[in-house]
């Protein structure tokens, strides 16, 4: 190659390269970058169910009234979810987590061959049972109901899920019975407000009838208005009674009449 070809190629090269530099000084000069006050992007999430009113909190529902109307096929297909650590059928080997077959009445951290950790052996040791309630609770976030447990599984959220979830366990070998409906753990239920006292013997009822006034004994003068019944002899032209003197409306100084 000659030296004017490398010339003209080293030109060329250069050329571009000036080229570019100075379309990317131009370019910040028109379009100038800002960075923002507070970096990053605001987020507004959105609450399923919020509508702006206060969500009810999330406590164990009435299983009595819950369980026999669950889906167990939607338990069934939520329980997919756990069946990469665990099995289900009767005498199915342990996996990740231990089978559970019959876990709804039994005691946790007993099932046999599967090695606890030490924070579901020291709950077993306070829990007789796993009842409906603290598989509820469970099953919503492991780690944070039971500190210590090797299950890391984030948890089930929705309340309706964990009924289901919990209907299928029962029914893969459960052996705790359905209580009876126990109104006062349904959705809505309170107690009376304190301070309801009942309205004071004697008052009357709003929006009662007045009582109807007592007849007047037969013979008795009737009052009139705002008037009272007088008293006997009560002068006056508003109550005089009868029997009243004649000479109490005689004019002043005339002859009392004459006796016969």
């Amino acid at each position: 190659m000659s030296d004017l070809t490398f010339n003209k190629f080293a030109g060329a090269g250069l050329a571009t390269a000036l080229a570019l530099a100075g379309l990317i000084q131009l370019s910040s000069g028109v379009f100038e970058p800002k960075a923002p006050k507070t970096p990053g992007y605001a987020v507004q999430a959105v609450l399923e169910g919020g509508g702006g009113a206060a969500e009810q909190a999330d406590n164990p529902p009435d299983w009595g009234t819950v369980l026999p109307t669950a889906d167990v096929a939607a338990g069934e297909a939520t329980f997919a979810k756990c069946k990469s650590c665990h099995t289900i059928d009767a005498g199915g080997p342990n996996g990740t987590g231990p089978n559970l077959n019959g876990v709804v009445g039994r005691k946790p951290g007993s099932h046999a061959g599967f090695a606890y950790s030490s924070g579901m052996t020291d709950f077993g040791a306070k829990q007789p049972v796993w009842d409906y309630d603290h598989i509820y609770e469970f099953i919503k976030g492991p780690q944070k109901y039971i500190n210590g447990t090797k299950m890391t599984f984030v948890g089930l959220k929705a309340p309706q899920d964990r009924i289901n979830v919990i209907a299928y366990l029962r029914s893969q070998g459960g052996t705790l019975p359905i209580p009876k409906p126990d109104p006062s753990r349904a959705p809505g239920a309170a107690a009376p407000a304190a301070g309801g006292a009942a309205p004071a013997a004697g008052a009357a009822a709003a929006g009662a009838p007045a009582a109807a006034p007592a007849p007047a004994k037969a013979g008795a003068p009737t009052a009139t208005g705002s008037t009272a019944t007088p008293a006997a002899g009560a002068g006056g032209p508003a109550g005089q009674g009868p029997g009243a003197p004649a000479q109490q409306n005689a004019p002043m100084g005339a002859a009392p009449p004459a006796k016969k």
